[in-house]
């Protein structure tokens, strides 16, 4: 038997198995079939409601200041390309990769498992392409490489494999945007994802969701950190979608790796969130820095979850969790766990759920605002990321994201 056609025999095992968290979906009442969409020369060629979605979610219609562009529409690659000025850099589709390189096998689903849930096994078995990004040893990309992530059609599933390779010694930063098409309110997308981060090499990868009211979203994401590698990983959704759950899970496993999480998370009408990450620290020297921001108002529901687990001595890690409920419907539930499984692990956490200050706004109105400014004030500054080591261009992006989001939510 193929290694191809083991996969394939252990998605079938698993397509019927739930996830372990969230709300159980039916992926059958999805339609999985998609026009075609021919290919694009960049992205301002697509319609203009396209563009301005996707650029909504953190994307450069014109491209500027990227270093490379992958864009999907439905199970369509429209555009994958690199600048031609930018060198020890390639952006493919998965399947394209998986053509070109036989090596890519001993990636594939090597950070994430087919069997893991109904929501793998169906990326396996109906794969709708994904992108496969990868910095060659050496090199050092400054400007990020984009992403987007696109339903343009009423009820479908879209189900893409993403393959991200940083080579030894080499440093990308990626920002992916996922979003619908203006006259798409509901659909299924799951998205599994698959990190590996070599010797000395960095990633960035700042992640921004804008869907609709009625879209479900079961991301997967796997990550594999090696000696004096770090990873970082922003997750950004301020808009209303139907249910998120997720659970990325890093390992350390090269001495002196590094890995952080950041969440924002804005819950407004009914939106269900359950989100969170996972950090196994499992060489000496390794960290793990773990935080989320989570605003929940309206009826909307999140539950926040955090687990760190040392396997090895001279460990250190620390996930916290703050929630600001601004609705007596809302709801924030926050799970942080901690494991220890050897002397010589420091592990801490934090978690802290609560409404805004009065004081806070009498002194906010006091200074000439009313109620809803004082109050927007307050939440953007609550979400506003204090995330070390990142690039300026990259803080740009998320403080940008909050400013558009604040204006129609806030």
């Amino acid at each position: 038997m193929s290694w191809k056609e083991e996969l394939t025999k252990q998605a079938v095992d698993a397509q019927n198995k739930p996830a372990k968290f969230g709300e159980d979906i039916d992926i059958l009442r999805f339609k999985k079939e998609a026009s075609d969409v021919s290919q694009a020369a960049s992205i301002d060629k697509l319609p203009n409601n396209i563009a301005e979605n996707a650029k909504s979610v953190g994307i450069n219609p014109d491209e500027d200041n990227r270093s490379g562009t992958f864009f999907q529409l439905d199970h369509s690659v429209v555009l994958a390309c690199q600048k031609k000025e930018t060198e020890g850099v390639e952006v493919l589709s998965t399947p394209q990769a998986i053509n070109k390189y036989d090596w890519l096998k001993d990636y594939y689903w090597k950070a994430a498992s087919v069997d893991a849930d109904k929501y793998t096994a169906m990326t396996e078995l109906h794969q709708n392409a994904g992108y496969f990004i990868r910095a060659r040893a050496g090199t050092r990309i400054t400007k990020p490489i984009q992403a987007c992530l696109f339903i343009g059609t009423q009820g479908l599933v879209q189900s893409v494999h993403n393959i991200i390779i940083a080579e030894e010694g080499s440093e990308l930063h990626v920002i992916a945007g996922c979003t619908t098409h203006p006259d798409v309110s509901s659909g299924m997308h799951i998205g599994v994802s698959e990190f590996y981060v070599k010797k000395g090499a960095t990633v960035t990868f700042t992640m921004i969701h804008g869907w609709a009211e009625d879209v479900d979203v079961r991301p997967r994401t796997g990550a594999i950190i090696e000696e004096g590698g770090t990873f970082i990983s922003n997750y950004i959704c301020f808009k209303p979608v139907r249910s998120i759950q997720m659970y990325p899970t890093a390992s350390c496993i090269g001495r002196d790796s590094r890995v952080r999480f950041h969440t924002l998370i804005y819950g407004s009408k009914n939106s269900l969130f359950d989100v969170g990450s996972r950090v196994f620290l499992q060489a000496e020297g390794s960290r793990a820095e773990m935080t989320a921001r989570v605003i929940a108002t309206d009826s909307s529901r999140i539950i926040s979850r955090g687990h760190l687990i040392g396997d090895v001595s001279e460990t250190k890690g620390h996930l916290e969790c703050r929630g600001l409920l601004l609705s007596n419907e809302a709801s924030i539930h926050a799970i942080p766990e901690i494991e220890a499984k050897t002397a010589g692990c420091d592990l801490s956490h934090e978690a802290a759920v609560g409404k805004i200050q009065q004081a806070q706004l009498c002194y906010l109105m006091s200074r000439g605002l009313n109620e809803d400014e004082a109050t927007a004030l307050i939440v953007r500054g609550f979400l506003d990321p204090e995330i070390p080591g990142l690039p300026e261009h990259l803080k740009y992006e998320i403080k940008r994201t909050i400013e558009m989001t604040s204006e129609k939510v806030m």
